[in-house]
């Protein structure tokens, strides 16, 4: 038997141990889906241990366009998403949270909103129904500080409600928790990402999966993410900026300690300085010639994964002989929507 028709939206839910909350879940999401165009849905089970898979497989037993997919064991939320990506097969891909704490009748708001021109479209909880101190504060500080990294300015990017073109997630690539730094990873090749309020519910069953213990990883993950923004195609104008500096800085210091030395005569062998600079300057020869290592790696990556450092829009050529292979139009699947 062939496979259905490619619907034109995919929503992926990533699901950890919230059996008592799919139920609802179900019935909401078809009540939302009767709001919007074709639909299917992709649920990854993130290796829970609570009965969430047997209620997933009826349900795809009960509705084919209900997707399943489960893991061998608990790989995290940003894992649990690229898998939805991947599994995906409509040219708008929705993410959201199993959890009932997103709305399913948010979904058509956040479609018309990529309709007027946008590729990614982030759910903004104004109202949010979670502990001020373990959740909420620790957000805010976060959302600020990413917003003021990636300069894409967003009130909540840990909302997982979110609405993305196909495109836009095929030309991005997840790691860690990279997942919450999606506006900013799509922005940084000229995708174009709004926010619009969205609907938070306090929880009902089940227990939150985040608290404090992820403010460590998150910070960490936000160090990486200028680099990743702004260097990641050039790392040699990262590192060899700081070598450079670092080599001048040490390089002073040096001649200084020589006119001392043979100029002035005054002893510098146990001079701070005299250590200070030659440190200095290896630092500096070692921060270039990692950023030589960067290029050859950056060069590697994209030669072996067949990849190129631009992003295409939309190109309307004609096909030259030795250049570029003629063949038939992307799908609609790969192309935005206008």
């Amino acid at each position: 038997m062939s496979e259905p028709a490619a619907p034109e939206i995919t929503i992926v839910i990533p699901v950890y141990n919230e059996r008592d909350s799919l139920g609802s879940l179900l019935e909401q999401l078809r009540a939302a889906r009767r709001a919007i165009p074709p639909s299917e849905i992709v649920f990854v089970d993130d290796g829970s241990r609570d009965g969430s898979a047997h209620v997933l497989e009826a349900a795809h037993q009960a509705d084919p366009s209900i997707r399943v997919v489960r893991f061998t064991r608990n790989f995290g939320q940003t894992a649990a998403l690229a898998a939805g990506f991947d599994y995906a097969r409509g040219s708008v891909i929705v993410t959201m949270d199993a959890d009932l704490q997103n709305d399913p009748a948010d979904i058509a708001t956040m479609l018309a909103k990529l309709d007027e021109g946008y590729d990614v479209v982030s759910g903004w909880r104004v109202d949010r129904k979670d502990t001020l101190w373990t959740r909420r504060l620790p957000s805010i500080v976060a959302n600020r500080m990413i917003s003021r990294l990636s300069r894409v300015r967003l009130h909540d990017y840990g909302c997982t409600l979110k609405a993305y073109r196909r495109d836009v997630v095929e030309g991005l690539e997840l790691y860690g928790d990279a997942h919450r730094f999606l506006p900013a990873l799509a922005s940084r090749v000229g995708d174009r990402v709004a926010e619009v309020p969205v609907t938070h519910r306090p929880r009902i069953h089940g227990e939150s999966k985040y608290g404090l213990g992820r403010v460590g990883k998150v910070f960490l993950d936000m160090l990486a993410l200028p680099f990743m923004l702004r260097f990641f195609n050039r790392p040699i104008r990262f590192f060899g900026t700081a070598g450079m500096l670092m080599g001048l800085a040490g390089s002073g210091l040096l001649v200084w300690m020589g006119v001392e030395r043979f100029g002035l005569g005054h002893p510098i062998g146990g001079r701070p300085a005299l250590l200070i600079g030659m440190l200095l300057v290896l630092a500096g020869v070692q921060l270039v010639t990692l950023g030589l290592l960067g290029e050859a790696m950056t060069r590697a990556y994209y030669a072996g994964r067949g990849r190129h450092p631009y992003t295409v829009r939309r190109a309307l050529v004609s096909c030259t002989p030795g250049r570029h292979t003629c063949s038939a139009p992307a799908p609609p699947s790969q192309i935005k929507l206008p």
